[in-house]
């Protein structure tokens, strides 16, 4: 791969975008992007995939503005990166954007797709499509009206202005502003714990919160039936088995119930 470098620790797949000059979603870069991306298909070691930027001041710019047009390749580029979109949503991984730049239009739909996404005080987020005469082009109108709500998505689309972190964190385009000195830090304890865990752990409270976004009782149905599954599980009888011996149901929870988690996974390891 030319535009991405990817380092793996410890469950942590660590994705650095580098296209000159500013990010620009070309086709070159979506064509790596969904080539590594579906590599990860049957990947039961990686936990979680991190997106960052090489620039300084760019996460992603936008879709290459030279493929938006009505030629062949034009349009067949556009629907590679609207592809690419929907298989960031639907790995089975966890897909975290760290943003400390610039991400406008295919850049946020980008960061949008990404399962949790962090932004320093140096983003910036943006849908300015319509100033270009066009509508969003991967997802992003539709989920600005998931996250926004039908007032304040039609204010953003048709002004198609910036927002920052903070102002992205109260609207629900990312997850949580983090403050750039803080950033490394953090990632090291959120992303140290989801790591730890099976992939199948993702795959099953991906699935629930899908399903419970869609339809509450279809969510109920199916996190039900994995409760009762999992429930069944030597797995499960062993942690209940640990947790308790080492304080669980008694006065230790109040305090300490971290300490009886570590001491619980402990046991379980030796």
């Amino acid at each position: 791969m030319n535009k991405l470098s990817i380092i793996n620790n410890n469950g942590i797949a660590t994705v650095t975008i580098n296209n000159p000059s500013v990010n620009v979603l070309t086709i070159d870069l979506i064509n790596e992007l969904n080539a590594f991306v579906l590599s990860l298909k049957d990947d039961r070691d990686t936990k979680v995939v991190v997106f960052k930027s090489l620039h300084a001041e760019f996460f992603l710019a936008h879709l290459d503005l030279n493929v938006i047009n009505g030629t062949q390749g034009g349009q067949a580029a556009s629907i590679e990166f609207n592809h690419m979109i929907v298989n960031i949503k639907t790995m089975k991984q966890v897909s975290v954007a760290v943003v400390d730049g610039v991400a406008r239009g295919g850049g946020n739909e980008f960061v949008m797709a990404c399962d949790l996404a962090y932004g320093t005080e140096n983003s910036v987020f943006a849908q300015p499509e319509i100033h270009v005469n066009i509508p969003t082009g991967g997802q992003g109108a539709v989920q600005f009206a998931r996250r926004l709500g039908k007032n304040k998505a039609l204010q953003a689309l048709l002004l198609g202005n910036d927002f920052t972190a903070q102002q992205a964190e109260a609207l629900n385009i990312i997850t949580q502003y983090v403050p750039k000195a803080e950033m490394d830090e953090f990632l090291a304890q959120t992303l140290g714990v989801i790591s730890q865990l099976e992939v199948r752990d993702i795959v099953m409270y991906k699935a629930i919160i899908d399903a419970s976004i869609k339809d509450e009782n279809a969510g109920a149905e199916l996190e039900l039936r994995y409760f009762l599954e999992r429930a069944k599980e030597d797995k499960t009888q062993a942690i209940i088995g640990a947790f308790l011996k080492y304080g669980g149901q008694t006065e230790r929870e109040a305090k300490d119930m971290q300490g009886i988690f570590m001491d619980t996974a402990a046991e379980l390891s030796e």
